[in-house]
């Protein structure tokens, strides 16, 4: 192996890593947003979840919504970044949250729970899901919706 490759690769495996994931802002027609109701933990949450090792944030999304729900949107551009802090046994992670557009009705009937780490799935107005979501997961969703009407990306850090 070439030396300079190897320096390389022994600093690249002693940097540190960081945990990812890919959540996406869905509508409906009235502008209501998607929620998912997981099974292993409390409270409802935007749809998304982990990415994979090697896999864009992008595809994770995508590939969570497919798993999950069977759905398969055109991802637009990213509407909040966020650092969060290692709390309880997980390390930091950053989270993404993509504007998964609006979801045509002729579409809606067809989404359909294909994972057991998802208990429902229901369109809610803004403010009742806010209601419906931890505390944190509220401030992305309304920093996700700012993000649709400004054109901004937001982004939020959470010190644990």
């Amino acid at each position: 192996m070439d030396p300079h490759f190897a320096h390389l690769a022994e600093g690249n495996a002693r940097q540190a890593r960081k945990r990812v994931a890919a959540d996406v802002l869905i509508r409906d027609g009235a502008g209501r947003v998607l929620l998912v109701d997981p099974t292993y933990k409390e409270g409802w949450d935007l749809p998304g979840g982990m990415v994979e090792a090697n896999e864009s944030p992008q595809s994770g999304a995508l590939r969570e919504l497919d798993e999950e729900l069977g759905l398969a949107p055109t991802l637009g551009r990213p509407l909040v970044i966020e650092w969060v802090g290692a709390h309880g046994p997980w390390d930091d992670q950053i989270v993404f949250v993509f504007d998964g557009g609006v979801i045509p009705e002729t579409e809606v009937s067809s989404i359909q729970v294909r994972d057991r780490e998802i208990a429902d799935w229901r369109f809610f107005d803004v403010d009742s899901a806010r209601g419906k979501l931890r505390e944190h997961i509220g401030r992305r969703l309304q920093a996700a919706v700012d993000s649709l009407e400004n054109g901004s990306i937001h982004y939020l850090e959470r010190e644990l």
